[in-house]
């Protein structure tokens, strides 16, 4: 039994039918992409800490108004956050309102409180309020160059009070901070979120008086006329007004 062989116009008819075939198929995905177009997608970034309870509520907003969109987030120290938002790698970010960032637009979300955070055996533990003043004395540890805006309102706030303390540790976030304050029996100031995070070994305690306080605010670059951002920040104040 032979072989069968294709003459030369065969194998010219074979080429164009593979040709057609892939021209079809090429046609076919680019009316679907055409059908079921790009995601639109944000990219949020989150002060280290604050996504827990902003999170779900920025994504409520982002769904109602572009159900299918895609999100890209990150969690970071606030100065990288103002660094990533000017380099174009994030749309918007929850942060402090960094100085010397120009580009940068910031739109106030909450205004917190500051509370001094001990160990739940401390003497502080059966206290209804503290005033700064008392805390001179006490073994201190306050936020490190990673929190900027955090560290100077601390550093101002207790020089006010008299209680301009040495620090005996520098911390780098919320984790840290707690670790070395059951490690060390220390103190600290940090903003009033912190308290939903705290372990049982820690308690927390409100400043009497007229307690400092730190922002919380929505950054972005000006540059960036993005329509999802847009969006998003039509929505900010549905943001702040939810506790």
């Amino acid at each position: 039994m032979h072989g069968i062989e294709l003459t030369a116009a065969g194998r010219a008819f074979l080429d164009h039918a593979r040709l057609a075939v892939t021209q079809a198929e090429a046609a076919k995905e680019a009316a679907r992409r055409s059908a079921q177009p790009t995601r639109p997608a944000i990219a949020l970034g989150f002060l280290s800490g604050t996504e827990m309870d902003l999170l779900p509520r920025a994504m409520r907003v982002l769904q109602d108004e572009l159900p299918n969109i895609e999100v890209k987030l990150t969690s970071d120290y606030s100065p990288r956050l103002a660094e990533a938002l000017l380099k174009g790698r994030l749309d918007a970010a929850f942060m402090r309102p960094e100085p010397h960032t120009g580009d940068l637009v910031y739109r106030l979300v909450r205004t917190e409180p500051l509370i001094v955070v001990f160990p739940n055996d401390h003497r502080f533990a059966a206290r209804k309020a503290i005033r700064l003043r008392e805390i001179k004395g006490e073994p201190f540890i306050k936020p490190s160059k990673t929190a900027p805006t955090l560290r100077k309102i601390i550093e101002g706030s207790l020089k006010r009070s008299g209680s301009d303390v040495h620090a005996i540790h520098e911390v780098h976030n919320l984790a840290h901070a707690f670790s070395m304050i059951a490690s060390t029996r220390a103190v600290t100031l940090l903003p009033a979120y912190a308290k939903n995070f705290l372990p049982s070994s820690l308690a927390s305690c409100p400043i009497a008086g007229d307690a400092p306080t730190v922002d919380l605010v929505v950054g972005y670059n000006k540059a960036n006329t993005a329509h999802v951002l847009k969006l998003f920040l039509e929505r900010v104040d549905f943001l702040a007004a939810r506790k």
